[in-house]
Order: structure tokens, then sequence, then C-alpha cells
């Protein structure tokens, strides 16, 4: 027999996790199931990004990512302290390297200010090179309040907790839904590649796959997502001294990524990425890896031509640099002059989700809608790690309004 649940959510990713703790925790009486494909929770955007717990400084004020980011950063630094996250607030300083960046420097500085950005100072030269001796830069911005965190160990924590409030609460992991089935009484039967379970709703933070399971769910989507894979060098260990905390260069205003930058993570060792290349697998992690399924679904789609055609010198230049380390260097020798070949090595890869529009835009707010049994998270590029825990709120109250849930 189906066991049933008041709640199932598919995917276990830190927003997964995230909306499973807001739920559980506002009310411990739910059963809820939630349901990864993979054989561990966060093991694809939420594990393989930079750590980077981002301060909010970017996104355009009163947008959700600027509100959940600024919320959920704070929160977030919160969990970590009371629950032993490995995590470091160490700062950053996001560079100009050239006059004509200038301008956009200044407008992010004023978005920090409308966004209550906290420990924020803009910087000369001079106070570049005390923050970070090798780095090189005519200003900048000082950024106090953000810094780097172990994402994958904060999922776990928050459903280690999860469990430990509600026994009847589960967690599956090597487990693929595959289909969902509307019955009379309004529940759905989730089909798995090992059982069936009946929830009452359904709330979906797919990822990667948010668009086909918000269709399969019977959600009439225009957009499609579209996956880009960042490639990461690492500092080799005599080259880690030349980069203390995190260095951002000014982010182009063109594109939708942040540049790549440098990271000192939580285990001492420095990241140097991501670029961003269009990847013919949503979860391939690989440079050649490639999916016939992923490649004519994402290539069949008008917004992926258009998204070409309006950035055609950027998406060669990263394509140029995804395989040549000399690229690769000569563009974090803008930040850092004094790295050669020798001081980095190659790393690891992730992919990130964008819902891309049929413009080919892909800047696109957070993206939350819901049906009259389910909520879909449709949309939760960066910085979604960090405002984890406010989207999981987001979601909740969504859940209170429209599934009625209370704790009478």
């Amino acid at each position: 027999m189906e066991r049933t649940f008041d709640l199932a959510i598919i995917g276990g990713g830190i927003v997964g996790a995230a909306t499973l703790y807001k739920l559980q925790l506002h009310y411990p009486h739910l059963q809820i199931l939630l349901l990864e494909k993979e054989n561990r929770l966060a093991d694809h955007q939420t594990g393989r990004n930079s750590g980077v717990i981002h301060s909010g400084i970017y996104y355009k004020p009163g947008s959700l990512k600027a509100i959940n980011c600024v919320n959920g950063r704070r929160e977030l630094v919160e969990f970590a302290k009371e629950y032993g996250i490995a995590h470091d607030v160490c700062g950053k300083l996001i560079v100009a390297t050239d006059q004509k960046e200038l301008p956009h420097l200044e407008k992010i500085f004023h978005h920090g200010q409308q966004n209550g950005i906290e420990k924020m100072q803009r910087v000369g030269p001079d106070q570049i090179r005390e923050i970070e001796p090798y780095c090189s830069g005519i200003a900048g911005i000082h950024v106090g309040c953000t810094g780097i965190i172990d994402f994958r160990g904060a999922t776990d924590k928050m459903a280690e907790l999860t469990i430990a409030r509600q026994p009847l609460t589960e967690v599956h992991t090597g487990e693929k839904a595959l289909d969902f089935l509307r019955q009379e009484d309004g529940s759905t039967t989730i089909i798995t590649d090992k059982g069936k379970y009946r929830a009452k709703r359904l709330i979906f933070c797919a990822g990667l796959q948010a668009d086909r399971l918000a269709r399969r769910d019977g959600v009439k989507l225009a957009e499609k997502v579209v996956g880009f894979r960042g490639d990461y060098y690492e500092l080799t260990e005599q080259a880690r001294h030349k980069v203390r905390h995190l260095i951002y260069p000014v982010p182009n205003p063109d594109f939708p990524f942040l540049g790549v930058h440098f990271t000192r993570m939580t285990d001492g060792s420095v990241e140097c990425g991501p670029n961003a290349v269009f990847t013919f697998k949503r979860e391939g992690y690989g440079k050649t890896d490639f999916d016939l399924r992923d490649t004519l679904d994402a290539l069949s789609y008008a917004g992926t031509w258009r998204l070409f055609m309006k950035n055609m010198k950027f998406g060669i230049d990263e394509y140029r640099r995804a395989f040549s380390k000399r690229l690769f260097l000569l563009t974090l020798q803008r930040l850092v002059p004094s790295l050669t070949m020798e001081d980095i090595e190659p790393g690891r890869a992730g992919v990130r989700a964008l819902l891309l529009r049929r413009d080919g835009d892909t800047r696109d707010d957070f993206r939350i809608e819901y049906t009259d049994h389910s909520i879909h998270v449709l949309n939760a590029p960066s910085p979604a790690a960090t405002a984890a825990l406010a989207i999981g709120d987001n979601v909740r109250e969504m859940a209170e309004k429209h599934f009625g849930i209370s704790n009478v």
C-alpha cells in the first residue's frame, strides 16, 4: 500500500532541504517526504558551486534575489554558527582594473546601499593592496559581510534536524521521481524507480530538471532550462598565499554571470573560476560530456539561439578559454598579475540552471509558481544557495496561503 504524506518535496539540493526544514520547523506535525534522485543530497548545483555566501550587493533593489539574498545570508550565517557548519565571513573585494568599469562599479555600490548591505566601503589602489597584497586594481568595493561556507554540510544538517523533529518525515536519496498521477481525492501518487507514495500536496525544487518536472506535473511553461557549465582551476600550494579572501572582477552588465573570481575555500584551497559555457548535458561536468536529449532540447528552443546570437563573441571567447589554460590564466592575471602557468592546475566543474526566456534573456528573478496541488521553484540560480532559508520561507508562506496548511 502507498504511504500517504502531507507534503512531498522533489529535489534535495539546499533549496529543497531548506524548504523541508522551514515547513517542519513551523508545522512539526506534518509528515513530509523528500525525494532526491542522487545517492546524496546537494550533489548538483549546491555542492558544485563556489561556496560563496553572497552579500546581495549585485541584485536589483526590491527584487526577490536582493531581498532573499540579504535575509537568507544573515540567517544562513547564524545557522552555521549554531550548528557548527564550516564557514568564514572573511569579506571580499570587487575590483575594477579599467576606467570603463568604474560606472558599473558605482552602480553596484548604490545597489548595495539600497539593499541594506552592511560592512561595505569603497576602496582605492592602496587599500586593495592592503587587503590583498597581490591584487592589482584602480578602484574597488570591500564587502565585509560576505564569505564562504560548506553548502553540502548545511544541506545535510537541515535534513538531519528535520528528521529529528518529526520521525515520520522521510528523506530518500537514490530514488528518482518518474511520474505524478492525480487522484480523485485531490492527492497525487508519485511513481519512483523504487516504489509509489501518495502526497496531498507537492513542492518541486528540481534545479536543472525544474522545467521538465513542471511539465510532467501539468504546468504549461513557455520557458526552458538551459545549462551552463563552469570550469574551475585551483591555485597550487606554492601560490595560495597570493589570495587571502575573495576577489571578484566588476561583472559585465550584459551577462548574467559574475565573472571569473578567486575563492579561498573552507579547507584553505583557492579556486579560480568559473567560466560559463553552454553545456551539451545538463548534469555533465566534463568538457566533452554529451546527452542527446539535453542537446536536442536546448538546440530546438528559439531562446537558446537568440541567446547565442546576442552574445556570439562572449560565447566563443568562453569556449576558447574553457580549452586553453593560457587564456584562463590571462583572465586571472587581470586581478593577480603575478600568477604563472605553474601556479594554476585544473579543478572541478559545476553546471548552472537558467530558465531561459524565448527572447534569449537569462536575467530573470527568482521564480516560484503554484497550482491547486503543487508549488514549483522554477528559477533559482545564484544566489539561491545563500538565499535558501529565505526561499524556504517564501515557499512555506505560499503553501500556507494556497494549501491551507495550519497547526490546527
